[in-house]
């Protein structure tokens, strides 16, 4: 699909002009190779045996199986993304530009130093991707046929989701004893949204990688890699780790606001994603929060809403260069 025309101009000059090799699953593919995270039977919760609560508390995520969602609905999305992506550039912005859908790619990518700069030039996250609050898709009246089709596929993939997500949180605060406000809504139906990420191969994968290094400031994050393309890798005993793509299989991980909420039990994943030097790659991860102006109380971190939380984490990146998240709202006590 990388035709150049497709890729936003940013990133076509990173990218190979040669297409990319066809990936073939001959059986020996990474597809079929079981990695060592967890595994959680989402129909098996309520079992003694089952083994989330370590998997949140050793690895901060796991693979999720029996989560309900048609393979069928899978396969469409996958395939519908591949050919809303292979739209020429011009095309997709025509077709966001002003709705709740935003369009974006490449944005710059932070380094150690805090500067966001190398010494020879600004590196760039290599993806393209659409950012989709699933709340505001029924106001989104897309003109192509291929993009509604699309849309009406997101409408009920996010209903899973929905479902999914809630199912897990409300096992993890039972696990945890939490003693939450029945009010309140600490993981919110209506912040959820899912970003549809386009990963082009690049000839040179040194030049940067997919995504930076980083922890997802979410309550959870689910994420949908039906590709046989790999790429994403959790940082585990200060080593990189790659997790396989295998398909009808969910990745889960532990974000920032869950990690406060369970006082540092369990914990928000660091992790990153490498691009191919010949196969693209597409993923979906949905990312749900704490509601508007739900406190978050913990004995590790001083209080703080999600609101809060986001804001300083854009001044710290704004200021440094580099995302600080909740060390800045560590207790005196425990710095």
């Amino acid at each position: 699909m990388n035709d150049l025309n497709t890729l936003p101009p940013v990133l076509r000059h990173l990218c190979h002009e040669q297409p990319p090799t066809i990936a073939v699953d001959d059986g020996g593919n990474l597809t079929q190779n079981l990695d060592p995270i967890p595994v959680v039977d989402l129909q098996s919760l309520n079992h003694d045996k089952n083994n989330l609560d370590e998997a949140c508390k050793d690895w901060g995520l796991f693979r999720l199986v029996n989560h309900g969602i048609p393979p069928t609905l899978l396969n469409q999305l996958h395939d519908q993304a591949k050919q809303v992506f292979s739209l020429s550039f011009e095309s997709k912005r025509e077709s966001f530009d002003g709705s709740s859908v935003n369009h974006f790619w490449g944005t710059p990518a932070l380094t150690s130093s805090g500067t966001g700069v190398t010494s020879d030039h600004q590196k760039t996250n290599l993806f393209e991707a659409f950012h989709v609050p699933l709340a505001q898709l029924s106001q989104f009246q897309p003109q192509l046929p291929l993009i509604e089709s699309f849309r009406v596929l997101l409408v009920e993939y996010g209903n899973h989701l929905s479902r999914i997500a809630t199912t897990l949180f409300e096992a993890m605060v039972k696990k945890l004893e939490l003693n939450l406000e029945p009010s309140k809504s600490y993981l919110a139906k209506d912040t959820g949204y899912v970003r549809v990420y386009r990963y082009p191969h690049c000839s040179n994968p040194d030049i940067g990688l997919g995504m930076e290094v980083h922890t997802d400031s979410s309550v959870l994050t689910i994420l949908n890699q039906q590709d046989i393309v790999s790429g994403l890798e959790v940082l585990r005993d200060n080593q990189w780790l790659t997790i396989n793509p295998i398909s009808n299989t969910l990745i889960v991980n532990i974000g920032d606001l869950m990690q406060a909420l369970s006082d540092d039990r369990y914990k928000s994943v660091v992790h990153r994603v490498k691009v191919n030097r010949e196969k693209e790659r597409i993923s979906m991860g949905y990312f749900v929060f704490s509601g508007d102006g739900v406190e978050l109380k913990s004995s590790k971190y001083k209080p703080f809403t999600y609101d809060h939380f986001r804001d300083q984490v854009q001044q710290d990146v704004k200021a440094f260069g580099t995302k600080i998240g909740l060390a800045r709202f560590k207790r005196a006590e425990d710095n």
